[in-house]
Order: C-alpha cells, then sequence, then structure tokens
C-alpha cells in the first residue's frame, strides 16, 4: 500500500476514531470519516493483547493485503481498521469476507 494511502499520525488516528462513526465483527473494528481529498486513507492498529511484536506484524500484514484486494482507494473516506482478539479464530478467507461485509455496511451508511 503507497504511503498516500495511509494513515499514520497520532492526530489523525484520534480525529477519525473521535468521530465515532463504526462497525464490528468478531475479527474487525473498523472508524471511518469522508474526507474532502480523492482518495481513501487506510490506517491499521493492533493492540499488545493479540500478542508480541512478530505477531502484531503479521496480522497488520494480512489486514493490509486484505485491505488492496478490497478497497479500491478511490472513495473520499479515511479508515482505521482495529485487529480484534478473535482475529485469530477465523482463517484468511474468513477473515476477508468479514472485512467485504464491514466495507458494505460503511456503504450503506454513508448514503
Amino acid at each position: 500500500m503507497k504511503k498516500k494511502f495511509r494513515v499514520k499520525k497520532n492526530q489523525e488516528f484520534q480525529s477519525i476514531l473521535g468521530q465515532r462513526q463504526f462497525v464490528n465483527s468478531d475479527s474487525f473494528t473498523i472508524y471511518y470519516r469522508t474526507r474532502s481529498l480523492d482518495h481513501s486513507r487506510v490506517g491499521i492498529s493492533a493492540s499488545k493483547k493479540l500478542g508480541n511484536a512478530v505477531v502484531r506484524n503479521k496480522v497488520k500484514r494480512q489486514i493490509r493485503m486484505i485491505c488492496q484486494q478490497i478497497l479500491s482507494f478511490d472513495e473520499e473516506i479515511d479508515i482505521i481498521v482495529l485487529a480484534r482478539k478473535k482475529y485469530f479464530d477465523y482463517s484468511f478467507k474468513e477473515n476477508l469476507e468479514q472485512f467485504n461485509e464491514l466495507m458494505k455496511k460503511i456503504k450503506i451508511r454513508r448514503k
């Protein structure tokens, strides 16, 4: 994922989380906010409750791949993806399906 498609700064994370617009599944919580620029941005967070640094980095890599497969990055939305503990209870394919369902919910809510 290119750097222009990432949310990196803590202040940006906090402002998106502060909007309190979110959707949940067993594996993810996705916070979102509309924006005025011409492309989407994604921020990924995995807490220390998931495991050590190796495990958290693996989860973030997988979430990055899920985002690349599902998102087209041409919408005007910022997204923060929070991985939950139940992420490990599902396979990559099942997590991909859950993420896709959450993105459909977000599109419905935004209209």
